[in-house]
């Protein structure tokens, strides 16, 4: 990892419900876990990732809402989370209003790139993030312009459901055309099927569509219908805290090992 650069993934899907967020506090452990330095900035209005990894409301002095409006840097808005190593920006319902509020200046698609390229400057080394995932809301606007201008690549969630390859579709669309007019250099980074009942032949046959329409895209790892899962957050706790045993974390620490693999895959073809 170059110094200064982290690499910047955002997880988007445009449809609520997903597992989106709940993989952008999961997937953020488990690469802290695994030693990366690792911030989670919250772009959701409903700011569930910051709820889910126990930031008090009360707490969110400075948020994203404050970074794209230029008040506040997002070094400073950045808060630690009960994770070694996993930081968040966290974010309130003020974001909500952000598009309005930027109207028509000229870099409002630009805000959390130009937020993000200057989040590594003039920090020692042991300060540098390695990662950032960028939790977007479930909808195409402009924060999720935003967080697909400034990112890398695209993590893709996508539920076990019977619209999923229709959501999908519309998703592409949607990076293709960031690509060509804001961030040439933007990829899907991968598709990772999340809420997947290996008992249900709904769940069974969206996986062989979805690898069949995106080929090697898809990560192997798929994320299970978890009880686990969807407790943790009620307590503040990523899952892999609230039980590590259980098949979700496990799932986790899986897609994690994978990110990184792929990371280095990358690097080595570049």
């Amino acid at each position: 990892m170059p110094l200064g650069h982290p690499r910047i993934i955002s997880l988007a899907n445009q449809k609520g419900g997903v597992g989106k967020t709940t993989t952008a506090i999961n997937l953020g452990t488990a690469l802290a876990a695994i030693g990366e330095r690792v911030l989670i900035v919250d772009l959701d209005p409903q700011g569930n990732a910051s709820t889910g990894l126990g930031i008090d409301r009360r707490d969110r002095r400075a948020s994203t809402y404050d970074v794209l409006t230029g008040e506040v840097s997002l070094r400073e808005a950045v808060v630690p989370t009960a994770v070694p190593r996993l930081f968040i920006a966290p974010s309130t319902m003020d974001l909500s209003g952000l598009e309005l509020e930027l109207g028509h200046t000229r870099d409002r698609a630009f805000r959390l790139r130009n937020a993000i390229e200057a989040l590594n400057a003039n920090v020692s080394p042991e300060a540098d993030f390695t990662y950032v995932l960028i939790d977007c809301p479930p909808s195409l606007n402009l924060l999720t312009v935003n967080a697909m201008a400034a990112s890398d690549a695209i993590l893709v969630p996508l539920q076990c459901e019977f619209f999923a390859l229709e959501g999908l579709s519309q998703l592409l669309q949607t990076v293709e055309q960031v690509r060509s007019t804001l961030n040439p250099e933007l990829s899907i980074h991968g598709i990772v099927l999340t809420m997947y009942d290996s008992r249900n032949n709904l769940s069974n046959q969206v996986v062989a569509d979805v690898r069949q329409f995106m080929g090697k895209k898809v990560y192997e790892t798929m994320i299970p219908r978890n009880v686990r899962i969807s407790e943790a957050p009620s307590y503040g706790k990523p899952v892999l805290v609230y039980d590590l045993k259980c098949a979700g974390s496990e799932a986790y620490l899986r897609l994690a090992t994978e990110v990184i693999q792929r990371e280095r895959e990358l690097r080595t073809a570049g």
